[in-house]
């Protein structure tokens, strides 16, 4: 989805989210995150580094820092964050005119996903999926709702909705 929103969409550019995950060995930092340990994610948290984060149920955080935000702004660039339920919730109270999509995918193609990927374990992958379950109840608290029962046709859907949502902004600022 992320993906698609990127290449479709050429103002939008990833806000990279830190994280105190484990990198995979295919990961590399400043490009897929940027990887803190527990002591720094503490430090930045501390000095007000961070927009938003989350603690997972498993203990790891990952959060948005604002040096991200900055930057993406600097280039003259639209930040597309990518968050669990609570930071996505707290960016539209934080910030006028973010637009908000709960891209919500069925429960059993979500645990098909995490399984095909094997990055994670049996217990996380449930963990996971209880999450997910939990936080369907609030979708309706998100601007915009789509079903990611198909990538193609939920990629294409998010797409227009941006795509809209930016024509629209553009056109309120014009006046």
């Amino acid at each position: 989805m992320v993906q698609s929103l990127l290449e479709r969409v050429p103002v939008l550019r990833l806000s990279i989210s830190a994280t105190t995950r484990t990198r995979r060995p295919t990961e590399h930092d400043g490009v897929h995150y940027w990887f803190l340990s527990d002591e720094e994610f503490d430090r930045r948290l501390a000095e007000g580094d961070f927009f938003e984060y989350h603690v997972f149920p498993w203990g790891q955080r990952s959060g948005t820092l604002l040096s991200e935000l900055d930057r993406i702004r600097g280039e003259g660039n639209v930040p597309l964050l990518e968050l669990e339920l609570q930071g996505s919730l707290a960016v539209k109270d934080q910030i006028e005119g973010a637009v908000s999509i709960f891209v919500d995918a069925p429960l059993d193609e979500l645990e098909r996903r995490l399984r095909g990927r094997a990055t994670e374990s049996g217990g996380e992958i449930e963990e996971r999926i209880a999450l997910a379950a939990e936080q369907k109840e609030l979708a309706g608290q998100f601007d915009y709702v789509v079903e990611n029962d198909d990538r193609h046709r939920a990629a294409d859907e998010c797409v227009g909705i941006v795509e809209r949502e930016l024509n629209s902004a553009a056109t309120m600022a014009s006046r």
